[in-house]
């Protein structure tokens, strides 16, 4: 019986998986509980790093701010030319009760057309006889009547245009004032990313605007000079008319191969 029990166990023993290595301390060594050890100093090894990583940031954050509190208070002062925005136009004399609407619709962009008309010479319907004369007289005296029509809308637009950029001038240097404050503000929070972002945005609308209120007085000078060419040439067609019939009534008006002719073409 005792003999039968012993081979049980002995079976038993033989029976289990032998370690793989055994120690004098009697520590039998496992690789698989060997493996997750080392795994698990690796991670902590990497949560050691990331924390020094986050107190180097925070350090560095902190001497940031400490620099900036520090910092020379003449970096938040303004650094200010005299205003530069669109000065009025200085009243007139108004002697004889005429430059005033002129005056006023130039400073403000408003009753443009009535000070123009006050100021100027009014405009003629079409001169006496101008059905009677010829279709080549009839389009020199058309050409310099639209001329008249066409400077009178280019300036009258031209001073409503620069008109109404004066009057919104000082709304406009409100607005750059106030940037400027905000830029050069002791406030913290004037100088948080999305506050900077901001008056970046604010600043680039008031230059797109101010780059279309130049263009449009580019068009004024532009159709300015399209109008004072217009006359340039219509004086220069003029003259090539008048030259063309020049022998023919000359011919006509002057007594040729005579004294009479010869004094009369040198006469002072």
């Amino acid at each position: 019986m005792r003999l039968s029990l012993t081979l049980a166990i002995v079976a038993a023993i033989l029976q289990v998986s032998p370690a793989y290595a055994q120690f004098g301390s009697g520590i039998v060594y496992d690789p698989t509980q060997s493996a997750h050890a080392i795994e698990q100093i690796s991670q902590g090894q990497q949560i050691f790093t990331n924390s020094i990583r986050l107190a180097e940031n925070a350090i560095a954050t902190y001497n940031l701010a400490h620099a900036m509190s520090l910092a020379p208070q003449i970096l938040y002062q303004p650094f200010l030319s005299p205003s530069t925005y669109w000065m009025a136009l200085n009243q007139a004399a108004n002697t004889y009760g005429n430059s005033r609407q002129w005056t006023a619709s130039v400073n403000t962009g408003v009753g443009v057309t009535i000070g123009y008309q006050q100021a100027t010479i009014p405009r003629t319907g079409q001169i006496n006889g101008y059905g009677n004369l010829s279709t080549l007289g009839q389009q020199q005296i058309a050409a310099q009547g639209a001329s008249v029509d066409l400077s009178d809308s280019v300036t009258t637009s031209n001073m409503q245009t620069l008109g109404t950029i004066r009057a919104n001038s000082e709304q406009r240097q409100a607005d750059i004032n106030a940037l400027i404050s905000a830029s050069q503000s002791s406030d913290p929070a004037q100088h948080t990313e999305m506050a900077a972002l901001q008056r970046i945005n604010k600043a680039m609308i008031l230059l797109i605007q101010e780059q279309q209120e130049a263009n449009q007085i580019n068009q004024a000078v532009a159709l300015q000079q399209i109008v004072g060419q217009k006359v340039q040439q219509d004086n220069l067609k003029s003259l090539f008319v008048t030259a063309n019939g020049y022998q023919q009534n000359f011919d006509a008006a002057t007594p040729q191969q005579t004294s009479a002719g010869t004094n009369w073409a040198f006469h002072y």
